[in-house]
C-alpha cells in the first residue's frame, strides 16, 4: 500500500518559523530558494526517523509541491538491516547568505567491506568558517532526506496510466504535466539553484532558460559549485551589458566572485535537446489558479461561511491602486503635515 502524507503548514517548512518546524519534525529550515524542496525532505526525514524506531524505513514514491501544500507517497518497508543505511540518507545542509551556494554534510557514512557493511559517523564539516566564494556565512539547516524524492518506475507507470485514459480525472492535463516535469529531475542531485539568483547575485542580466540549460547541465555533472556557474553567466552577458566593477562594494559577493577567472568555458548555444520534453509539448508544466481572486479568503464568521461586510471589503480592496483618482494622485505632491513644521521651524 500506499502512506500519503499531506502537509499544508508551508509557511513553517519553508524557513519563517525555524524553531516551530524543529518542534513539529525534528529539523531546522533555512529561508532560502530551495525552500519548496527542502520542506519535502524534511518531511521525507521525520517521516523516516519515526519509522526506524520500529525498525521500519521508507522508500518515497512520489513528492509533489503545489497549491501551497506539500504531498509525499512512500511506501514502509520492515528490516532491521536497512534500517542501519537510515543515516547516511540523511543531511545537514551548510547555506551561504551571501551567494547562496549550499553543501551537503550526511550524517553517516557506510562502507563496503565484503560480505558485510561497516557504519560510522561522517567527517566533516565540507565548508570553512565562511564561505569560500564570497567571504560571507554559512545557515545551518537540516537534518533532511538527501536521496531521491521519486521512484521513476512508479511515475511513468502513473503517467502511462492517466494518458490512455485521460477523461479519467478532471485534471488529467495538470497530472500530466507534474509528472512530466518530475521524471526531467535529475534524481541525484539534491536542491537546486535559480537562474535569477544566480544574475542577481553577480548584477548581470539573466539569459533565457534555453541558453543556460546547457551550461547548468555541464556543471551539475562535473560537480562544478556556483562560483565557476556564475562567472560563466558574467562572461556570457559581458559583451551585451558590461557590468560596471567600479560600484561594486569589495565585500560584496558579486565583487569576490568576479575577481576569479572562471575555470570552465562553458558553451551557451541553443541545442536541441536543451529544451525540456514537457516544454516542447506545451504541458501544464507551472499550476494555474483555479478560479479568479483565488487564495486565502476573508476570516469566516461563527456560524460558518464568510462574513459579507468582510467580503465586501475585500472586494474593495482589490485593485485599489491601479483604480486612484485624479484627486488622490493630486493630494500625492502636497508635503505631509510634519514636513510643512520643519520647513516653517
Amino acid at each position: 500500500g500506499l502512506l500519503c502524507v499531506t502537509c499544508t503548514d508551508m509557511a513553517v517548512m519553508a524557513g519563517n518559523s525555524a524553531e516551530t518546524c524543529y518542534s513539529k519534525y525534528g529539523s531546522i529550515s533555512t529561508k532560502a530558494r530551495f525552500c519548496h524542496e527542502m520542506a519535502l525532505r524534511i518531511i521525507l526525514h521525520s517521516l523516516d526517523q519515526r519509522a526506524n524506531c520500529y525498525q521500519r524505513y521508507i522508500q518515497p514514491l512520489l513528492c509533489v509541491s503545489v497549491d501551497f501544500y506539500i504531498r509525499v507517497f512512500v511506501r514502509v518497508f520492515t528490516s532491521q538491516a536497512q534500517v542501519k543505511n537510515c543515516a547516511s540518507k540523511q543531511a545537514l545542509v551548510y547555506n551561504c547568505v551571501g551567494c547562496g551556494t549550499f553543501h551537503l554534510q550526511r550524517m553517516g557514512k557506510r562502507i563496503n567491506q565484503g560480505n558485510h557493511m561497516k557504519y560510522s559517523a561522517a567527517i566533516g564539516p565540507p565548508v570553512g568558517p565562511s564561505c569560500e566564494h564570497c567571504g560571507q556565512r554559512h545557515q545551518l539547516g537540516g537534518p533532511l532526506w538527501a536521496e531521491p524524492l521519486h521512484d521513476l518506475g512508479f511515475v511513468e507507470r502513473v503517467l502511462s496510466g492517466v494518458s490512455r485514459n485521460p477523461k479519467r480525472f478532471a485534471t488529467s492535463s495538470r497530472i500530466q504535466g507534474v509528472l512530466s516535469m518530475v521524471t526531467e529531475e535529475l534524481p541525484d542531485v539534491p536542491l537546486y539553484y535559480t537562474l535569477d539568483t544566480l544574475s542577481s547575485t553577480i548584477h548581470c542580466n539573466t539569459p533565457s532558460l534555453l541558453q543556460a540549460s546547457v551550461c547548468v547541465c555541464v556543471c551539475v555533472r562535473v560537480s562544478v559549485l556556483l562560483l565557476y556557474l556564475s562567472v560563466c553567466l558574467f562572461v556570457f552577458q559581458e559583451k551585451k551589458n558590461p557590468v560596471k566593477r567600479e560600484k561594486l562594494s569589495e565585500t560584496s559577493p558579486a565583487f569576490r566572485i568576479l575577481s576569479t577567472e572562471p575555470i570552465l568555458q562553458a558553451c551557451f548555444d541553443i541545442r536541441e535537446d536543451a529544451n525540456p520534453k514537457s516544454r516542447k509539448q506545451h504541458l501544464k508544466r507551472f499550476q494555474e489558479n483555479p478560479e479568479a481572486n483565488w487564495g486565502p479568503k476573508a476570516r469566516a464568521k461563527a456560524g460558518g461561511g464568510i462574513s459579507v461586510a468582510l467580503e465586501e471589503r475585500r472586494k474593495q480592496l482589490q485593485n485599489k491602486r491601479k483604480n486612484r483618482s485624479e484627486e488622490t494622485k493630486r493630494l500625492k505632491s502636497f508635503p505631509c503635515k510634519k514636513l510643512r513644521q520643519v520647513r516653517r521651524a
